[in-house]
């Protein structure tokens, strides 16, 4: 059974509306990326089909016991009434490679057939959205449509970690339900629950990296994030005079076998420095914005354009040198 951690307005919010009988058609679900929208979306879907089936569920809250047919059927991904939009995998024969860069318009259209007939297992269907900020625009034009007509019985879950890219008549379609980041205590539970192995000092380590973001910190799990931020750190400290840090950082995240650190030294940066400038005034903040924005849209041309990791961490690391 899925565990929420935190998020106790967001739940309190939405389980009064779901007692109201008055549920609003389509939600949006907003907060920073990592801190259990999509988690949230799956367990309110799977309770409110639960609550529309023929088995009913009396469990409080959104709880949804074990050996519901509800669940069995969503943990399954056969339940007629669930459909899950996300990004696909840009090769179906390489489930594990790189994922498509938006939600298309066929992707959207696929729902029409469903639309077009009633619920099969009650009387209500979910269609979750992960992310609602990946649709391509064709994409997003089409699913307003839906949201300005609902299909009767169907409940909209959109999860955005950036609302301000949806289109504006998408959010006035929407009831905002946010979400915030997580504190100390919860941030831990939640990755014990994840994480089952790590030890107490791990998890300590990923509580503070993740900074409120569980989603985040279980990426980092066994990736030495206190060497990587050490690395970084030592680099804005003392300019690196004579690129040493630079180019060992470089060689240490280049290869195969480094990917997953490579990916996580591409954000960690752009937020360090983005940390870095809330205790800046005057020049100095407008030096640690202007390296901010130069390391963000290094990140996003590093993955989108597949440059060369060496390379890549070695400009990355002389804009944080920049921060001396």
């Amino acid at each position: 059974m899925t565990e929420l951690f935190g998020q106790a307005d967001a739940q309190a919010a939405f389980i009064a509306a779901l007692r109201s009988g008055a549920l609003h058609h389509a939600w949006l679900l907003v907060g920073p990326q990592g801190v259990g929208k999509a988690s949230f979306a799956h367990t309110a879907a799977l309770r409110m089909l639960a609550e529309a089936s023929a088995t009913g569920v009396t469990a409080p809250a959104l709880v949804v016991p074990d050996s519901h047919p509800t669940r069995s059927l969503v943990d399954a991904g056969s339940h007629p009434d669930l459909r899950i939009l996300q990004r696909l995998p840009k090769d179906a024969e390489k489930p594990d490679q790189d994922l498509a860069r938006s939600i298309t318009i066929a992707q959207v259209r696929s729902l029409q057939p469903m639309f077009a007939t009633t619920p099969s297992m009650g009387a209500r269907r979910v269609v979750i959205i992960d992310a609602a900020d990946d649709l391509e625009r064709n994409g997003a034009n089409a699913l307003l449509k839906n949201l300005e007509e609902p299909p009767v019985g169907t409940i909209f879950l959109l999860v955005s970690h950036a609302p301000g890219r949806l289109l504006p008549t998408i959010r006035s379609r929407c009831r905002v339900l946010r979400f915030a980041t997580l504190d100390d205590g919860d941030m831990a539970r939640a990755l014990r629950g994840a994480l089952p192995d790590a030890d107490d000092h791990e998890v300590a380590a990923l509580v503070r990296t993740g900074e409120g973001a569980p989603g985040r910190a279980i990426r980092y799990a066994g990736l030495d994030i206190d060497g990587l931020d050490s690395a970084i750190t030592g680099i804005a400290s003392d300019g690196d005079p004579i690129n040493a840090r630079r180019a060992a950082l470089a060689r240490a995240l280049a290869g195969k076998g480094n990917v997953a650190r490579y990916e996580v030294f591409l954000d960690r940066v752009p937020a360090m420095i983005a940390r870095e400038a809330r205790t800046r005034s005057g020049p100095r903040l407008k030096a640690a914005l202007d390296a901010q924005v130069a390391a963000r849209d290094l990140a996003g041309a590093a993955l989108g354009l597949s440059l060369d990791a060496q390379a890549t961490v070695f400009e990355m690391a002389a804009i944080v040198a920049t921060l001396r």
